[in-house]
């Protein structure tokens, strides 16, 4: 049994949950997100709850009941609150620019980098070094953190790159001429 998958997921005031056979509905203030169900995941609204019903007999069923459930909670939290995620740009002559939907960064290389950013999701940047990427879904706002860190990430010998804000990055000790 999974201990995830049987607590309701508690619904905020302002948020709407609309459940059909084989997708659930999530409406708030921030916006409007969709989950498709596994199959023999079934999700029914109970009052201020959401609860998650799995097939007791189907094993594929029962690993999916605690995810579905994490999901449908995650949707909740990010139509009401939203997620951020602040990354920091260290380096000499590293920096980031925003020009419409397109982020631009100067990372070190011989050419800018141009990512473009998803229409769901919303980046900031602030002093040129320091990025904001803000949105509703969770999964997405992680991907474009990720993929924006993962064009320079930090090395470990002068700390140069595109890092979570109060990430530890472990510095090594560079080569000492003997």
């Amino acid at each position: 049994m999974s201990r995830i998958g049987k607590t309701p997921v508690p619904v905020p005031n302002g948020v709407t949950v609309a459940v059909n056979e084989t997708t659930v509905t999530v409406k708030g203030s921030k916006g409007e997100l969709s989950l498709s169900l596994p199959a023999k995941v079934s999700a029914k609204v109970n009052g201020d709850k959401v609860e998650i019903l799995c097939s007791p007999d189907d094993k594929q069923a029962k690993a999916d009941w605690g995810t579905t459930r994490s999901l449908i909670a995650n949707m909740i939290e990010g139509v009401s609150k939203g997620y951020s995620k602040e990354l920091e740009i260290q380096g000499v002559g590293f920096r980031a620019a925003l020009q419409g939907k397109k982020l631009v960064l100067s990372l070190g290389y011989s050419h800018p980098i141009e990512f473009i950013v998803p229409d769901a999701i919303k980046v900031n940047v602030v002093d040129s070094t320091a990025i904001t990427v803000s949105g509703i879904d969770k999964h997405l706002v992680g991907e474009v953190s990720a993929r924006i860190r993962a064009y320079c990430p930090p090395e470990p010998y002068k700390g140069k790159g595109v890092r979570y804000k109060g990430e530890y990055v472990r510095r090594k000790v560079g080569k000492t001429v003997a």
